[in-house]
């Protein structure tokens, strides 16, 4: 589908017109999508206010059904989302927040994983959290009754993430391109900022977490060390690290900079296939990327490609620039001579005696 007209600064009601006027299979996807602005809206104002809003918003509770412990705004962000989805064509919800599967309306034709709050590290301190959705068709059958979540990414309608930060923006596919509303919070509504995002095939930039450098395996410390070695290593460039802590904002950043994000397995114990989960935050994130002109892999294989045992399985998670990802996939498959040499940091050096 072709945006046509459809003019910077467009409301977002107006796109999903547009969407389901091109295609009317589409029809009930916009209603979702609607639903998860409407829902956005909300967990924004409560966002903006901070400590002005009441309550104390990182305060922490009970266990999520991940383990995690759940803040206060977890919980409402969950609360406000299933509410508004409610209201929408939705028969089933995969929810951070929820132990199993939630239902909603039998019958109706649609299936959503979702992160209500991603990020809640940030909770506090004023950075940037967010929201993430993917909208899959029913699937569910008597033999398999988490069939709805089951398939493989590339069964995703439609995906999004909000990032609620200075600005909330919501980062939108429904399979053709990837385009940004940004929140016009005088009338409530998203409108039209970037029609369609390309992202660059490569950049000088990688995000990861390098606290964990010592328990990283091989294909990754060697790819890690490569970009620190700069225009004197194997890669012949050199690199800036950004890490936010925040799945959304730094895949918002690669959208619009390029680079390259990764969040790998480990040796840590619970973390042999990282922390992020395959259906509400890997699965939304890769078509993103993918409709961008971009990549997302664990690290060798394509996670649109993977199909989920449970809502909530992790996987290792890799994005960002095409050839970017396609040069840490070379280290994964043991193709770059560089990939079986010394751990990071083995070097005597500063800070080391």
């Amino acid at each position: 589908m072709s945006l046509g007209s459809l003019e910077i600064g467009s409301r977002l009601d107006a796109y999903l017109a547009q969407a389901v006027a091109a295609d009317q299979g589409l029809a009930d996807v916009a209603g979702v999508i609607a639903a998860c602005a409407e829902a956005a809206v909300d967990v924004s104002e409560v966002i903006g206010r901070g400590a002005l809003g009441g309550g104390d918003l990182a305060a922490q509770g009970e266990q999520n059904s991940d383990g995690d412990v759940q803040k206060a705004l977890d919980v409402l962000a969950h609360q406000r989302f299933t509410e508004a989805l409610r209201g929408a064509p939705v028969a089933e919800v995969a929810s951070e927040e929820a132990e199993g599967v939630m239902l909603l309306n039998a019958g109706a034709p649609l299936a959503v994983a979702i992160d209500p709050l991603d990020g809640s590290s940030n909770i506090g301190v004023n950075m940037a959290v967010g929201s993430i959705f993917g909208i899959r068709p029913v699937g569910a059958t008597a033999e398999n009754p988490l069939g709805s979540f089951t398939s493989p990414g590339t069964a995703q309608l439609a995906a999004g993430f909000v990032t609620y930060g200075p600005a909330t923006s919501l980062v939108l596919t429904l399979g053709f391109g990837t385009q940004i509303f940004t929140l016009d919070r005088a009338e409530r509504v998203f409108r039209l900022t970037s029609p369609r995002i390309e992202v660059v095939a490569a950049a000088k930039e990688y995000a990861i977490n390098a606290s964990n450098a010592r328990h990283w395996d091989t294909p990754v410390k060697a790819y890690i060390e490569d970009c620190l070695a700069g225009s004197e290593g194997p890669l012949d460039k050199n690199f800036n690290m950004r890490w936010l802590g925040s799945l959304v904002a730094d895949a918002q950043r690669v959208l619009l900079r390029g680079g390259v994000f990764l969040y790998p397995g480990d040796n840590r114990k619970g973390y042999a296939q990282g922390r992020l989960r395959l259906l509400y935050e890997a699965a939304p994130i890769a078509m993103l990327m993918e409709q961008a002109g971009a990549a997302a892999t664990d690290g060798a294989n394509r996670i649109l490609d993977i199909s989920a045992t449970g809502i909530h399985e992790r996987v290792p998670l890799v994005f960002g620039s095409s050839e970017d990802v396609a040069c840490v996939a070379k280290y994964y498959g043991g193709r770059n001579a560089a990939a079986g040499r010394s751990p990071l940091f083995g070097q005597r050096g500063l800070m080391r005696s």
